[in-house]
């Protein structure tokens, strides 16, 4: 596999993606190197001149007043380590931990940490080597970035930390030994190097970010296909009512609608002699409530695309004028507002589609079958799927109550306001899995009301539209029709691992717009 060339500045969302989830390897550029270097060289001649430099030659925090003796630089940053690995809770999964590597990498390559390229180097071996730091998730109070969780990275690096082996955990020295790989002695600077920064937050949002973005088509193609099953009007989605609201996700998720849906036998069948004018909120509204969700993501995008090339270490060093300069680029307020909205537009693409849902299994909503089943009585259906959805569409409505608006003060009140970053972006981790699950219910329902629905005043199966028929022949090769009770946990898991493969888009390539 082709190594990506890390150099600080030009890392891309699908990028971090594929280094984290399809384990690519890293390299550092070597104008990188040079400006590591350079950088490096400036720390170590402050510290032979002893100049007064946070984190350097002073202790941190509030103890920022205290002056340490250069011979004591070594034992500052181990301490600094070994203080801040104060995690709790469960470890965080492998390619988030994958992603903040990346993430920490592609920051101290820009220059400005004063941080040996050496130091980095072993980073870049562990990631390469999949060798995954123990870290837990707990801890964050994202304002001087995610100080506890990037500690036990490091502490992994320096031997004293464990390293996540498939379903057990080895010492981090025993690990780094058996890959051939020493860890590392910290000199000055370098602990604070390698903890000042968003890395966790910026992990967890950036890959949420990058998964959205192709799971708010799929809700499109979902919703389409919901659509024809419950004989809906494609009036609705017609491009001249969303010119004259031109947001730019509207008219995307109206002309996805449209396309998912042209050439519909099963449209066409009903079109002139149906008694209804206009079709419920959570059908005709796809494309306002969809879009709206959609250009929700796209900002959240832009805001991480951001900070994945952002230098947020304190003190920055700039070689240039040879001056460092002390700041809170580490501050994780930008990425914690951005979780929350990620965490508020995607629960809503939930709350839309347990609506269809519950429509598709409410016989006098939909005029199909009770809970769409054959025999209903002796058999329940869709019934308990349905709760299912409500279910995580109520908790996601807890989880999408903003972090951010929280603030607790630490370290005796020097550092007085805190973005709670790290809680933000781990509750749109979680939304995120849960908008899986309820929009692969939505996708089991709509193939089986789509099969009552093609014989609707017809005597032969009618054809759905070019996109939505390639979605259910897709459903239908892992799931079939459900003619009698099964565990429907089975279906729900086969369903939901079509939505995670991305397999829904592949099928429906070059029908519907995707970033």
């Amino acid at each position: 596999m082709k190594q990506f060339i890390i150099d600080g500045s030009s890392l891309r969302l699908p990028d971090l993606r594929h280094i984290a989830e399809e384990r690519q390897p890293v390299t550092i550029s070597a104008s990188s190197r040079r400006a590591m270097a350079k950088s490096r060289k400036l720390v170590e001649q402050w510290i032979a001149q002893k100049e007064n430099v946070y984190g350097v030659t002073t202790g941190f925090g509030e103890l920022s007043s205290v002056r340490i003796d250069p011979k004591q630089s070594q034992e500052l940053q181990e301490n600094l380590i070994l203080s801040h690995a104060a995690g709790a809770g469960d470890p965080l999964p492998r390619e988030v931990v994958r992603a903040m590597m990346t993430l920490r990498i592609n920051a101290l390559a820009k220059g400005f940490s004063g941080i040996r390229p050496e130091t980095v180097d072993l980073l870049v071996r562990m990631l390469n080597k999949d060798l995954i730091p123990f870290i837990p998730s707990q801890g964050s109070v994202g304002a001087s970035g995610d100080l506890v969780q990037l500690s036990h990275l490091v502490l992994a690096m320096i031997g004293k930390g464990k390293i996540l082996d498939g379903t057990s955990v080895l010492s981090a020295s025993k690990a780094l030994k058996k890959a051939g790989l020493s860890p590392i002695r910290l000199t000055a600077k370098e602990g604070l190097a390698l903890i000042n920064g968003t890395q966790m937050m910026t992990a967890f949002t950036g890959l949420a970010a990058e998964h959205a973005r192709e799971l708010v088509s799929m809700a499109d193609a979902i919703a389409a296909l919901s659509v024809e099953a419950l004989r809906g009007s494609d009036t609705a989605f017609d491009e001249r009512i969303h010119q004259l609201r031109p947001y730019k996700g509207q008219l995307t998720s109206a002309r996805n609608l449209r396309m998912m849906m042209r050439g519909s036998d099963l449209r066409e069948s009903h079109r002139h002699n149906d008694t209804r004018v206009q079709d419920a909120y959570s059908l005709r509204c796809i494309p306002q409530v969809h879009g709206a969700s959609r250009d929700a993501i796209e900002y959240v995008h832009s805001v991480l695309s951001v900070e994945i090339n952002s230098a947020n270490d304190n003190p920055l060093i700039f070689p240039d004028s040879g001056t460092h300069l002390e700041g809170g680029n580490f501050h994780g307020q930008p990425i914690a507002l951005a979780a929350d909205f990620l965490a508020i537009a995607l629960a809503e693409l939930a709350n839309i589609s347990e609506r269809r849902t519950e429509r598709m299994v409410n016989s006098s909503l939909s005029g199909l079958p009770k809970f769409l089943s054959k025999n209903g009585g002796l058999h329940s259906g869709f019934m308990i799927a349905q709760y299912t959805a409500a279910s995580l569409v109520s908790e996601n409505k807890v989880l999408s109550h903003p972090g951010s608006v929280d603030s607790i003060p630490t370290s005796a009140n020097q550092e007085d306001h805190n973005s709670m970053g790290s809680v933000s972006a781990q509750k749109a981790w979680r939304v995120l899995k849960n908008v899986k699950t309820v929009l692969a219910i939505e996708l089991l329902c709509a193939c089986q009301a789509l099969d009552f629905a093609r014989l609707w005043n017809s005597t032969t199966p009618l054809k759905a539209g070019r996109g939505t028929e390639r979605l259910y022949e897709l459903t239908r090769e892992h799931i079939s029709f459900l003619d009698r009770d099964p565990v429907l946990h089975d279906d729900i898991d086969k369903a939901l691992r079509i939505v995670e493969s991305g397999e829904i888009l592949r099928r429906v390539h070059g029908i519907i717009d995707r970033p």
